[in-house]
């Protein structure tokens, strides 16, 4: 496996525990306003720019807004915070008195590809699609994980990006404080719980990953049209028809989700 290919498509290795790398703030620099147009989405690129009309065809427009969201947030966030991460997580060096793991910025992260992380972003709740929510007993984040390879290939994205966006994919509701997770992972769990309910169990002050008016803008460029109220609804679907699901991990998902006071002024 290429080295340039594990740095560019996310495969670096991270703390599955977000507060290992947050500590008692959930910033390592004070975050600054972005405009979008600082953020950047690859809309030009080929792959992107197929997998975005599949998008838009396949996912509910509610879902398709949210993916966005998710681009610019996670974006934001590697950006300007989670881009100080050592790559070596467990290397005393990197510890602080406190025995959380802090860095400076690593010449890999300044090659992280935006473009594999935008086809993360589009297709991580493929799953959720009304044809693929009902056409398996697997969990949405799993099958959709295994149906984004093909598609992601079909569109030009390498076999690389594509299972690098799989992995991310089928373990962004893989929550939790042991072993570790690739970077992209990581993040798409940061941005995608920041967005659903605005609280992360590990990250204190967690609302503050963004600033107040990047987040406002996001979610007025990609409107959430009561997201929440209709998010909820469909993990309740899938946790009555699959009793077994991997969001049922996620205890009380559901209500956490309607719960999210940080996004209300958005709904």
């Amino acid at each position: 496996m290429c080295q340039n290919e594990v740095e560019a498509n996310g495969w670096t290795s991270m703390p599955a525990n977000a507060g290992a790398i947050f500590g008692s703030k959930p910033f390592i620099n004070q975050p600054g306003p972005l405009s979008l147009e600082d953020i950047k989405f690859p809309f030009d690129e080929p792959s992107v720019a197929k997998t975005l009309v599949y998008a838009k065809k396949t996912l509910h427009p509610k879902t398709f807004n949210h993916s966005m969201r998710v681009y610019f947030y996670g974006k934001t966030s590697y950006s300007t915070r989670l881009a100080q991460f050592e790559q070596n997580p467990r290397s005393k060096s990197n510890q602080n008195r406190n025995g959380n793991f802090q860095g400076t910025i690593p010449e890999q992260f300044a090659s992280l590809n935006p473009v594999t992380w935008a086809l993360t972003c589009l297709l991580h709740d493929l799953g959720t699609a009304e044809e693929n929510l009902t056409a398996t007993r697997m969990s949405f984040d799993i099958y959709g994980g295994i149906k984004a390879i093909d598609v992601l290939k079909g569109h030009g994205a390498t076999t690389d990006q594509a299972e690098a966006a799989a992995e991310a994919i089928i373990r962004h509701e893989d929550m939790g404080v042991d072993g570790t997770i690739t970077y992209f992972g990581q993040l798409i769990q940061l941005a995608t719980t920041y967005d659903n309910t605005g609280f992360h169990p590990h990250v204190k002050d967690f609302g503050e990953l963004i600033y107040e008016t990047t987040r406002a803008k996001i979610n007025e460029a990609y409107p959430r049209i009561k997201w929440c109220k209709f998010f909820s609804g469909v993990i309740r679907k899938e946790e009555t028809t699959k009793p077994w699901c991997h969001s049922t991990h996620l205890v009380n998902f559901d209500q956490e989700i309607e719960a999210n006071t940080l996004m209300k002024q958005w709904e």
